[in-house]
């Protein structure tokens, strides 16, 4: 292949898809033919031919034109594609498609598998929440337990990650249960805390100023944490 050859075959131009077209073409009610003459379309537009005939359209591809035609009008009625008519500087009226109508189609198609994936997220969070505090308590929770887990997600709004952090803290001062730890949401949503690192600094923070403040004792070689008794906060 030649120099000439290659920058002809540059001159061609290319296409950008979105992936959500190839991916969800399906759930969007497009079959294959559908599909590529609308990539036909596509590339007729981006070379400057606006309007392009069914004739021009089906040569490309293994359709007649009456099909061509059909297709057409199928697309047009299910809204993928849409004929808008204007006048030139000369006042010569002409036609053209417009592609937009796809690509709201495609972004709404798009911000859909995005709240998909982020409930598929939020559930596995929920679900590995309940599975850390089943390993943590040594065994399953109780019907009560379940729905003051729920509460703190669904009434209180406390993210799954926060919750985790709070058990944590119970496990650290030795209080592990679940009127402890809904003491440490409650002082943590009262001072604003709402990230992990936020919640690691206020409990580094407040076991120092429990310390600073105990009565000493002697010292004793126990090898147990720090003991931050949020109950009596």
């Amino acid at each position: 292949m030649s120099k000439i050859d290659l920058l002809n075959w540059l001159k061609e131009g290319q296409i950008t898809i979105p992936t959500v077209l190839l991916t969800q073409y399906k759930e969007m009610k497009l079959n294959e033919h559908e599909l590529v003459l609308l990539l036909q379309m596509i590339s007729f537009i981006e070379k400057g031919n606006e309007f392009p005939t069914p004739a021009e359209l089906s040569s490309t591809m293994t359709i007649s034109v009456s099909e061509c035609s059909e297709l057409l009008r199928k697309l047009i009625q299910k809204g993928f594609i849409e004929i808008n008519d204007g006048f030139t500087s000369d006042g010569i009226r002409y036609e053209k498609y417009s592609i937009e109508p796809l690509w709201e189609k495609c972004i709404d198609y798009f911000l859909l598998q995005q709240k998909r994936e982020e409930v598929h997220a939020t559930q596995q969070e929920e679900t590995d929440l309940y599975t850390s505090f089943e390993q943590e308590f040594g065994r399953p929770l109780s019907p009560f337990e379940c729905e003051t887990l729920a509460m703190w997600l669904d009434d209180d709004h406390h993210d799954a990650v926060i919750i985790k952090s709070a058990l944590r803290e119970a496990v650290i001062s030795g209080k592990l249960n679940f009127r402890y730890i809904d003491r440490i949401l409650f002082e943590w949503k009262k001072n604003g805390i709402k990230t992990i690192e936020q919640a690691k600094s206020y409990g580094q923070k407040f076991r120092q100023h429990q310390q600073k403040n105990k009565p000493k004792e002697p010292a004793k070689n126990t090898g147990s944490l720090p003991f931050y008794n949020w109950l009596e906060n």
